[in-house]
């Protein structure tokens, strides 16, 4: 035997031992180390955790199934990560509003941490956080949110959507560019200041980026990598989607340095020129510097990317379960031509007159669950919940699912029902188990501009168009199963906008 073969065979058994003694000290520190009144949960297996037990295509549904199990406040050990899983509203709530603070830091996940590393919107931490959270609510209100400003924006950009379902003349195209470019026009004019012609190449190549982004990081070898983030080195998703995200901020710090260059601080019309105004008064101030260019990237490509991805997803939902349900899409036309008749176009204060609509809008967003899982948690203190102990730093998720379906809330919870939201007086009725922004510290900043936007979106395109699956398919054939990926959205669907 060669001396080679000799120190390989050994190196091998070396290895063995190291990993086995690794997989035994893991094992002991998960069942051994938790505090006393900790959660419990499933028993997790060495170095695994409770990866058995999970579907990485669905992690929604095993996490469902397990709360029947052990309860609605559980541990699981997602690999070499022990999590505490929140499910059912009253938990979920009692978490996030009642004990806002004590859940109001921001999880770890590795996918999104290798580029946000503490800064920005959904991913940021501490006293950076409440800056640009603060920061960047003023700013949307200086530039409209909430106002009739915003409202005319939206329904101007409906005029070109439009156009481009006309063109089609009735027959069957994908709707997922289409709508993902007229959405994000919106906050588009808030960020750039600007709107981008539907096929500007390099505003189409820069919503695939971001589409591929979303996706890839709730892969599920994206998902292994945030249980074993060492794995760093291999090939996948997970380094796929770092591309994704740098290409993002190679635009973005491009639109920076245009606009700094161009910068008149006493006409400011876009939330990146508000940015670089904000970063000089420090710089001159010498305080502490939130407002960085760390910090400027991974916001502004939050903001890209939340006001994009989620609401065009919804709007892609309510298409498809409208062909789906074709007697709701009846009630709705019928409803809008009361209301508002042909004539005009709607208007925000619309939505108070046509609780239908209102209903079902509100119903494709629960039943659509575009953010399954919540963005995960983390206690900011020593906490004490529910009998339990949670010490500072525990992770925690928070899952919305469990709240959209709720059967002690909801009537018919796996159904698509508006009915869900109108009362016995037909009048819309409000339901506390409508969590789909979530709640508390971290709600999400853009619920009101996203109310806005699906409401005159919707009531605008199914004013003018009926939506019907192409010729050949049937409301059976359509399929409601969403797609793995960072938001739960619907498969890629052909459908038909017939002018009404």
């Amino acid at each position: 035997m060669s001396l080679l073969n000799v120190m390989l065979g050994e190196s091998t058994v070396f290895l063995v031992v190291i990993l086995a003694f690794f997989c035994i000290h893991f094992y002991i520190k998960s069942i051994w180390s938790s505090p006393k009144n900790f959660p419990r949960g499933p028993t997790p297996l060495p170095l695994i955790g409770n990866l058995h037990l999970l579907d990485l295509k669905r992690p929604q549904n095993s996490l469902m199934k397990l709360a029947e199990k052990y309860g609605n406040i559980y541990t699981f050990h997602m690999g070499l990560q022990k999590l505490v899983v929140l499910a059912g509203y009253e938990m979920v709530k009692d978490a996030l509003v009642n004990h806002a603070y004590e859940f109001g830091d921001r999880g770890h996940v590795p996918i999104f941490e290798e580029t946000a590393q503490g800064n920005g919107l959904s991913f940021g931490r501490g006293e950076s956080w409440k800056q640009m959270r603060r920061f960047t609510l003023t700013t949307l209100r200086d530039f409209g949110m909430g106002k009739k400003t915003i409202a005319d924006r939206i329904v101007e950009e409906t005029t070109y959507l439009i156009e481009v379902l006309k063109s089609y003349k009735g027959l069957p195209f994908e709707n997922t560019m289409i709508i993902n470019s007229a959405v994000s026009n919106i906050i588009c004019s808030i960020v750039f200041g600007e709107r981008f012609d539907y096929k500007d190449e390099k505003f189409i190549g820069i919503l695939k980026v971001m589409n591929e982004f979303v996706k890839l990081s709730g892969s599920p070898m994206s998902q292994l990598f945030n249980c074993f983030p060492f794995l760093r080195f291999l090939p996948g998703d997970h380094k796929s989607s770092f591309q994704k995200r740098r290409a993002l901020f190679d635009y973005l710090n491009k639109a920076y340095l245009d606009f700094k260059s161009k910068l008149n601080p006493n006409d400011l019309r876009s939330y990146i020129e508000a940015f670089i105004v904000k970063q000089e008064e420090e710089v001159n101030k010498m305080e502490n510097v939130y407002f960085h260019e760390k910090n400027f990237l991974v916001s502004t490509s939050n903001l890209f990317s939340a006001g994009t991805e989620t609401t065009s997803t919804s709007l892609r939902w309510g298409f498809l379960l409208l062909m789906k349900y074709p007697e709701v899409q009846r009630k709705v036309h019928e409803e809008i031509d009361h209301v508002i008749g042909s004539e005009r176009n709607p208007t925000i204060e619309d939505r108070k007159n046509m609780p239908y609509t209102n209903a079902v809008l509100h119903e494709i967003l629960r039943f659509g669950n575009v953010i399954p899982l919540n963005l995960q948690h983390e206690t900011a203190m020593d906490t004490h919940f529910r009998g339990y102990f949670l010490p500072k730093g525990t992770q925690v998720i928070p899952l919305l699912t469990s709240v959209l379906f709720d059967k002690s809330q909801w009537e018919t919870p796996n159904e698509f029902n508006p009915s869900h939201f109108i009362g016995a007086d037909g009048k819309f009725v409000k339901r506390d188990a409508f969590l789909p922004f979530s709640a508390g510290r971290r709600v999400c900043l853009g619920e009101t501009l996203a109310k806005m936007e699906l409401f005159l979106f919707f009531t605008v395109l199914l004013q003018r168009f009926t939506l019907l699956p192409p010729p050949g398919i049937t409301e059976k054939d359509l399929d409601l199963e969403p797609i793995t990926g960072g938001t739960c959205a619907p498969k890629p669907y052909e459908m038909c906008a017939i002018s009404r």
